[in-house]
């Protein structure tokens, strides 16, 4: 027996109406419709359940009203289960509170199928998309971002940072540089992809798996440094400020009690007998006490600032061109910086006495500087090799190297700062370059419009190759605990969607995908495809009527 989606039913009902109204009789409709006179029958005469509005009704058994419900009940499983994490119950509610549970069954049978037709879709369209994308695709060298995650198995995530791809991201058996490398290359599986750079903890086997297996080059995340300088000075020193802040307050009321004292023993009438007491000697003493103790307060607010100024220096310095001015930073220069940094930073743990945990702290954060420096050594020698495969005359070479390149380069920074002054400071400083570059009677104004366009995308790319920081790695990882909290564990179908979502739904600002970036190519919108292929939940069962229950001291006949 055919059964008939419920969109065929709808064409069925329109059409059977439309003939019924010109006087056709239902068995004859029926007969040239290939369906039984009862099932027709049927259709036509379904009442929804509840009180529906009349015209929601009567719109909701055309075809135009099936698509509708089919694209907001879809709508509601895609926004709820797929992007807020929440489960088929809370769809259940929602179908429920807007009514629509009259015309869809909100059973947690009927959604649970809905939801995992979905997520199946969901992987089914990516898969495909990728692999079309994935056709034709020019070769690229990228630098990747990884990391661990746990919810409770081990999940392992690489994501390309400047288009926000995820690569990679499935349960693992463990996290050994092998299994990494492994995953990775079955992820990279029909991709024109070379890996030559990885950002991401000091982890050893992610160490080993970027510099042995891979051959790329790995640079340490600037956070976990300055996480490891805040742990080691931060607590410590929040600790000395409330303890001298605590001696204030005892020297301040000590203070103004011997002051009290005095006006209590000069106020009584008439004064006893004797040498008064020596109030002057102890609120000088008490005065003196409190001058001490509120400059070592100030001095442990002065440590405590400076280590915040400094951990955050650390972050200024790190670049490749000098956010003030645009300028190139030597390697040099840079390693003179992290000097004066450090030694700054171990004379103020000799000034508060830190304990010997926080300076093991610090000596760890500080041996990251080598791998610091190899990485802007890396970004310098693979930007210089790049644009002098250009095979640019020693001006227009000149003209990327120290502008265009610098430029675009700042101009990223910018688009990342949060604070408004540092914002747009970087950003003038990055107009300033580049608008040098787009006067008329500049030489790169004189390049054929393809060279151009060639010159442009390869400074773009060497802007983007200098990544110090794994943080898209960080917050997917939170996105992904998010869904975990609600369910305690996450299926690897259900892992498979969430990775489809974030490549080929959701948009930046400037409507592109995390697919569309990464490949340089459009994609059709994976829910338009979806509905194309995940079937409307049934109508809502009739709800048979349950005998009252009786009240358990209600007396039986004799």
């Amino acid at each position: 027996m055919t059964r008939r989606t419920r969109l065929e039913q709808a064409e069925h009902i329109a059409a059977a109406e439309a003939r019924l109204a010109a006087g056709e009789t239902q068995r004859a409709v029926a007969t040239e419709m290939g369906i039984a006179r009862s099932t027709l029958r049927d259709w036509c005469g379904e009442v929804p359940r509840g009180d529906p509005p009349t015209g929601l009704t009567a719109f909701a058994r055309t075809p135009e009203g099936i698509d509708w419900l089919h694209r907001l009940v879809l709508a509601a499983h895609f926004s709820i289960t797929l992007r807020a994490a929440g489960g088929t119950r809370l769809v259940s509610e929602f179908l429920e509170l807007s009514g629509l549970s009259a015309f869809v069954g909100v059973s947690d049978g009927a959604q649970h199928a809905l939801n995992v037709a979905l997520e199946t879709a969901v992987v089914a369209v990516a898969a495909e998309q990728r692999t079309a994308l994935a056709e034709g695709m020019p070769a690229r060298a990228v630098t990747v971002c990884e990391d661990e995650t746990f919810h409770p198995g081990i999940c392992l995530v690489n994501i390309e940072p400047v288009s926000n791809f995820i690569v990679l991201e499935q349960y693992a058996a463990d996290r050994t540089a092998a299994t990494w490398t492994a995953a990775l290359q079955d992820a990279c599986t029909g991709l024109a992809v070379e890996v030559i750079q990885s950002t991401a903890d000091e982890a050893k086997a992610l160490r080993r798996h970027a510099e042995t297996d891979l051959r790329a080059h790995h640079s340490p995340d600037l956070f976990h440094g300055q996480h490891e300088v805040s742990k080691a000075t931060s607590l410590a020193l929040a600790r000395d400020v409330r303890r001298a802040e605590a001696g204030v307050a005892a020297a301040q009321a000590h203070w103004e009690a011997e002051r009290a004292a005095q006006q209590a023993f000069e106020a009584r009438m008439p004064r006893p007998l004797g040498r008064p007491p020596a109030f002057e000697t102890r609120i000088g003493a008490a005065l003196s006490a409190l001058v001490a103790v509120e400059a070592e307060r100030d001095r442990a607010r002065e440590r405590q600032s400076e280590a915040r100024a400094l951990i955050r220096e650390l972050g200024v310095l790190y670049h490749p061109y000098d956010p003030v001015d645009g300028q190139t930073q030597p390697v040099e220069r840079v390693a003179a910086r992290f000097t004066d940094v450090w030694t700054r930073l171990k004379g103020l743990a000799e000034a508060a006495e830190l304990p010997e945990r926080a300076r093991e702290r610090l000596a760890k954060a500080e041996r990251l500087t080598v791998q610091w420096l190899a990485t802007l050594a890396f970004f310098f020698a693979t930007v210089t090799a790049r644009v002098e495969a250009l095979a640019l005359s020693p001006e227009l070479e000149a003209a990327v190297l120290e502008q265009l390149i610098p430029g675009i380069y700042l101009e990223r920074v910018a688009a990342r700062s949060t604070a408004a002054e540092t914002r747009h400071r970087v950003q003038a400083a990055s107009t300033a370059l580049l608008d040098v570059l787009r006067r008329a009677d500049h030489p790169l104004q004189r390049l054929a419009p393809e060279d151009s366009a060639r010159v442009e995308q390869v400074a773009g790319a060497c802007a983007d190759l200098f990544q110090r920081s794994s943080s898209c790695v960080e917050g997917r990882n939170g996105q992904l605990s998010l869904h975990h909290h609600g369910r305690h564990r996450l299926s690897d179908r259900r892992l498979a969607a969430l990775t489809a979502v974030h490549n080929f739904h959701i948009r930046r600002p400037d409507g592109t995908t995390a697919a569309e970036r990464f490949f340089g190519r459009t994609h059709p919108a994976l829910f338009e495809e979806l509905l194309l292929r995940v079937p409307l939940p049934p109508r809502p069962r009739r709800r048979r009527l349950r005998p009252a229950k009786l009240p358990y001291l209600m007396p039986v006949a004799a």
